[in-house]
């Protein structure tokens, strides 16, 4: 690959992908609302804010594939999703068909599925439940997705990511864990594939407790190596299991305490 655009380049997953992804590609084009100066051989950076078309159709040109990494990454107030996670995504896409650009990695989530119980084995069947504005934004960018595929023929992984953090804070993340390493090869193989369509993919790492089957995009190539398993022992996740109560809305739903949280918007007033 000779450039690849990375949006959300400044955010805590961005980082992440700037050290994972050093040298894969001959130009990193790095992109956020927030400046980065810090920049290591190889990358480049462009101000944007995403909720900006013309200036998004401007940063998207000359780029041969495009990681969509950028927006709101929790949940937040119905106008931030609204910009950052809507209009933003449409935004990346319609660059995408303007400039000639046929594949992109769309940062997705579990939040949307988040209300599925964690006894059901999720496939790519599953309806789509979201826990939050969040998740809706990420349905929305699933959709847009494969319109964007069937019309236009622009390829693109969504990526339903689950929780991509150096360590593991509390037992839920011992399913949803993805490794920055593991997020990194299924990037690298969306890129390498000969033929992507679109395609969901569940991206945890090869975790011992399940909650997902990916057998439908196992002709992409994608076989995580890492495991939440060396964390399992960690004595604050033991003692954490000891006082879960089965009948908790976090613990019974997949989504985790997002499932519990109010509208976001009432809290603010």
């Amino acid at each position: 690959m000779k450039r690849i655009l990375l949006t959300g380049a400044a955010g805590n997953l961005g980082k992440a992908l700037r050290k994972q992804l050093a040298g894969w590609a001959d130009e990193l084009r790095l992109s956020d609302i927030v400046t980065i100066d810090d920049l290591q051989e190889g990358e480049s950076f462009v101000n944007c804010d995403i909720s900006d078309l013309q200036a998004v159709i401007e940063l998207v040109k000359d780029c041969d594939g495009i990681i969509h990494a950028g927006g709101q990454s929790i949940e937040g107030t119905w106008d931030n999703i609204l910009d950052r996670n809507i209009k933003g995504t449409y935004n990346i896409y319609e660059a995408a068909r303007q400039q000639g650009v046929k594949r992109v990695f769309f940062t997705s989530s579990n939040h949307l599925v988040g209300f599925h119980e964690r006894e059901t084995l999720l496939d790519n069947d599953s309806p789509m439940r979201p826990d939050s504005l969040y998740g809706v934004s990420k349905g929305f960018g699933e959709v847009l997705a494969r319109y964007y595929y069937d019309k236009f023929g622009i390829e693109s992984t969504l990526a339903r990511i689950g929780s991509c953090f150096p360590e593991i804070p509390n037992r839920r993340m011992l399913s949803t864990w993805l490794s920055e390493r593991d997020l990194a090869d299924l990037i690298k193989t969306t890129f390498d594939a000969d033929r992507l369509g679109c395609t969901m993919v569940y991206a945890v790492s090869n975790n011992k407790a399940v909650w997902c089957d990916n057998r439908h995009a196992s002709f992409i190539g994608w076989q995580p190596q890492d495991s939440s398993e060396p964390f399992a022992d960690q004595p604050h996740l033991i003692e954490e299991g000891k006082r879960n109560d089965p009948n908790d809305p976090a613990i019974r739903y997949q989504g985790g305490a997002f499932v519990t949280a109010g509208h976001f918007d009432d809290e603010q007033e």
